[in-house]
This record gives C-alpha cells, sequence and structure tokens, in this order.
C-alpha cells in the first residue's frame, strides 16, 4: 500500500519505533496518524491525534477501534521487555507480562481492526516482531518467547485477513537504540533507519522486512548444519 493518503494508527507512539513511525508517516504524506500510548499526554510529536491505548486493556483497544473508523494502516508497536532466564524465580510473572502485551496486545488490535480494515477497503497491517523471533539465548528469555507467539500470530493473520485484502507484514530487526535496550551492549539500529525500511517495505508489497543484517544472517542460519537458534560451538 502507499503511505501517501493513507490514515494509520501506531501503538506505541510516544518514544522510540513508534515516535521514528509517526514523523515518517507525516512525512511520507499520511493523511492522518493516530498515536497511541498509554498516557496519550505525552504525546509531542506535532501533527498527530493522540489516543489513549493501553493495548493491555481490551476497553480501551475497543474504544480506539470506535474512534479511529477512517484507519487504513495499524501498525502494531507496543511492547515491553525485561532480561532473565526462564529458571529464574520471577520467570513466570514476567513471562505473562510480556505475553499480554507483546502476544495478546497485538492479537487485540487485529481482532478489533480487523473490520474497520475491511470497511476501509483492506489496508494494512505492520507487525513488529524482532530476531528474537526465531532465536533465544536465555537472557531475554520470555521477551524471546512473546515475539515467537507474535511471529506466529502474524503468519496466521495473512492467511485470516487475505480474504478481506489486508495486507500484513513482519518486521524483524536486530537491536536498535531506544530506551527498551538502554542496558544491552552492541551494536544498534537508529529507529529512523529501521522504520525508513519498514515502511519502505510495506509500500513495495513485502510479506516481511529483515531490517538489519545480523536479522539477515539469523534467518539465513535457520536452515545451516547447525542451526542460527542452538548454540553455536567453536
Amino acid at each position: 500500500m502507499k503511505i501517501d493518503n493513507a490514515i494509520a494508527l501506531v501503538t506505541g507512539a510516544n518514544r522510540g519505533i513508534g515516535l521514528a513511525f509517526t514523523r515518517e508517516l507525516l512525512a511520507r504524506g499520511a493523511r492522518k496518524v493516530y498515536a497511541g500510548a498509554r498516557d496519550p499526554s505525552g504525546i509531542k510529536q506535532s501533527g498527530v491525534e493522540p489516543i489513549r491505548l493501553d493495548v493491555t486493556n481490551p476497553a480501551e483497544v475497543a474504544a480506539a477501534a470506535a474512534r479511529a473508523g477512517d484507519v487504513t494502516l495499524v501498525i502494531n508497536n507496543a511492547g515491553v521487555a525485561h532480561p532473565g532466564g526462564f529458571l529464574a524465580g520471577d520467570s513466570e510473572a514476567l513471562a505473562r507480562r510480556q505475553l499480554e502485551t507483546n502476544f495478546f496486545g497485538m492479537l487485540r488490535m487485529s481482532q478489533a481492526f480487523a473490520p474497520v480494515l475491511a470497511a476501509n477497503g483492506g489496508g494494512a497491517l505492520l507487525n513488529v516482531l524482532s530476531i528474537a523471533s526465531w532465536i533465544n539465548g536465555g537472557q531475554l528469555a520470555a521477551y524471546a518467547a512473546s515475539k515467537s507467539a507474535a511471529w506466529s500470530l502474524t503468519n496466521s493473520l495473512r492467511h485470516e485477513l487475505a480474504a478481506q485484502k489486508t495486507h500484513v507484514l513482519a518486521l524483524h530487526m536486530a537491536f536498535v537504540d531506544t530506551d527498551l535496550t538502554r542496558g544491552i551492549d552492541g551494536p544498534k539500529s537508529s529507529p529512523q533507519e529501521i522504520v525508513r525500511r519498514a515502511l519502505d517495505g510495506l509500500e513495495a508489497g513485502l510479506d516481511e522486512v529483515l531490517a538489519d543484517e545480523r536479522t539477515r544472517l539469523v534467518k539465513q542460519g535457520l536452515t545451516a548444519p547447525t542451526p542460527s537458534y542452538l548454540p553455536q560451538r567453536a
């Protein structure tokens, strides 16, 4: 789909990748951009329409769908991450919190906005996933599990929404320089770079965007003799 004249809603739009999406959408000529956040007073980007939207709150998701009935593009960006492995004492509680946002939040948004997109000609869903959809080294164990679940959801939505001509795009990337990765060492892409590649892919009709070199290498390695999701031994 073309961004020019589109009407978009971005979840988690107050900072990081979400904020970069709102800016790039406006720069590409989107007619309207709804900027969803738990606290809409935190939305400082000019030219957007702030909307109260906690994706873990079913009532707020329903209210957003009722208010934004003109949407043609939904960007499921809202996400949370906590470090730690599955054997830590608090892993179950952290896993539930991350799944609630990263998987069930995306599911709620997709269910609520699928009829809206259908009524507006099909449009598109852009789901922000991760390199962690495919690999889990234990440092961000529950986060990776939530992104794997979101990847599976995205793959199912492609089939379920095909009849209404809704394009579903998955965005995968490694570390991005945002608050979410502040305590993580290693190379990081800029949010602006990731967003430009994502929207280029959307406009090109791609089903999947691998937004950086590390992500492309990991995806290629899934079918290697020692797959990239296994420990790599010297």
